[in-house]
């Protein structure tokens, strides 16, 4: 058996590397993939889940809130099988399934053996942040495993100058443009890493400025659509920004992704590996990408979670480090199986794999990763919908209309009742159609305000009575009626549309 170089030094690339552990690496991919997949079909569609079936059914070249790629995996699991939120979350869990084993193949290319390849699938398999959405059809759970693919070929390119990686480095960066555009932030830094401290000889390769070619060329529709509407995604980036206050703002971003992380195993490999990587003369450039995304999601206002594209990387690096170099005293007892065995049990205990029934009131608090709240409860609210519509008088019932004051109900709406016509001017949905304009009578589940001046009557006519929580709709979310509509539906339209 081949081995690789054993100084402490930092993750150097070598000429040659252990055998992949094909048998084990597999083995755990496999039991992420059974777990996940016993859960997918335990809850029904999370809020984005029927956005994107809804977004699907108005496939387009791009979105204002995203690329088309989500819409279009959304219509084609729901062709396949419809209605099955099981079938509909087969690719994040491939997904999943695909982290694990790439996080081995990375700690693979640092020199690491087999102990070090388990102790990276591993990290992926205990962590909250990718098991908690990988339930769940999401960009959140398809954009870092392009992110953790596109790390893994830079990688291997260093330890084998092999120019073709760097092709296929953009043909994967190209196909995570169509899911999220975020990975255009990763490049921009590792370009500013690689001009910092090397290797400069990267920048000289055709081969990367090839491979940069063809994303540009992929995404080529979706920025089309974007100029043709306005480039809504520019204001879905500030709208983003405003929001992360409420997951603490740049005070919670870094306490969220080591939450994320995973607390005991996924920050001390994630720091070991940071470290080790800053050492390292070659793959210093690395360390910086890591620190360099995190600062610039952080002062943006992006995400926690739009870091977990890297932790792979740092976990890789860590678990090479704790196989070729003795840990510390105070953490030795860190990478070792029942640490993990643990952190696996407390995940399944605190309910981030849906395992345990949830209560879908507002008074219980959301653990992290646990959408299963968000999950239930549509299809009874749908359902008081359709009896507010159902209620009306033939002759309003005759050419009136639904809109909602936010794109999840519009969503579910479209799903569970597409015999009804719906419309919302709320995120992406109000782009996917404007009511007639020879409709009549309004129904409007929610706060009308944003078009209740336009008409000459809004009358409530019911309110949401199911039992259930379902999102920011409560038991007693409002139905009106609005009538005698004086605004053309168009000027209505752009004057309360918003993401």
């Amino acid at each position: 058996m081949t081995t690789t170089t054993t100084t402490t030094e930092g993750p150097a690339p070598v000429g040659v590397v252990h055998p992949f552990a094909r048998g084990p690496v597999f083995a755990v991919a496999a039991a992420v993939g059974v777990a996940l997949t016993a859960v997918s079909g335990r809850y029904g569609y999370f809020g984005d889940e029927l956005y994107f079936v809804a977004a699907g059914r108005h496939l387009d070249w791009g979105y204002a809130d995203q690329p088309p790629l989500l819409p279009l995996l959304a219509l084609a699991m729901d062709s396949i099988a419809p209605g099955s939120v099981a079938v509909l979350r087969i690719p994040a869990t491939l997904a999943i399934v695909v982290a694990v084993v790439l996080s081995a193949l990375l700690a693979r290319e640092f020199g690491g053996g087999r102990r070090a390849q388990l102790l990276a699938a591993g990290a992926v398999a205990v962590s909250p942040g990718f098991l908690g959405t990988g339930h769940l059809l999401a960009t959140s759970t398809i954009d870092p495993v392009v992110w953790i693919a596109v790390t893994f070929l830079l990688v291997r390119w260093v330890r084998t100058r092999s120019d073709r990686l760097l092709v296929v480095a953009g043909i994967v960066t190209a196909l995570g443009l169509q899911a999220k555009f975020l990975i255009g932030g990763l490049w921009v830094v590792v370009i500013v890493a690689v001009l910092a401290c090397g290797p400069r000889e990267l920048l000289r390769r055709p081969a990367l400025w090839t491979g940069g070619a063809i994303a540009v060329l992929a995404t080529i529709p979706t920025l089309v659509w974007q100029a043709r509407n306005g480039w809504p995604q520019l204001e879905m980036g500030r709208v983003v920004a405003a929001e992360s206050v409420y997951a603490g703002g740049m005070l919670g971003f870094l306490p969220l992704g080591f939450l994320l992380a995973g607390l005991v195993v996924g920050t001390a490999l994630g720091i070991a590996g940071l470290g080790w990587l800053l050492r390292s003369r070659e793959l210093r450039f690395l360390g910086i990408v890591a620190l360099g995304v995190t600062l610039l999601f952080m002062v943006s206002g992006g995400r926690p979670y739009y870091i977990a594209g890297v932790l792979p990387l740092l976990w890789a690096a860590g678990a090479a480090r704790v196989e070729r170099q003795r840990p510390a005293a105070w953490w030795r007892w860190v990478p070792t199986w029942p640490v993990y065995a643990v952190t696996a049990a407390a995940l399944l205990l605190g309910n981030v794999l849906p395992v345990q029934p949830v209560s879908a009131h507002a008074d219980q608090p959301l653990q992290i990763g646990n959408f299963q709240r968000d999950e239930i409860g549509w299809p009874a609210m749908v359902a008081d919908v359709q009896a507010a519509y159902r209620a009306l008088p033939p002759e309003l019932a005759r050419d009136a209309v639904v809109v909602t004051g936010d794109y999840w109900t519009y969503s579910a709406v479209q799903v569970f009742a597409p015999e009804l016509p719906s419309f919302s001017f709320a995120r992406g949905a109000a782009w996917f159609g404007v009511p007639p304009e020879d409709s009549g009578a309004v129904v409007f589940v929610g706060d009308p305000a944003p078009i209740a001046g336009a008409f000459r009557s809004v009358t409530r006519i019911g309110e949401l009575d199911n039992d259930e929580r379902v999102a920011n709709l409560v038991q007693g979310t409002p139905i009106h009626l609005l009538e005698g509509r004086q605004v053309p539906w168009e000027q209505l339209w752009a004057s309360a549309r918003h993401l």
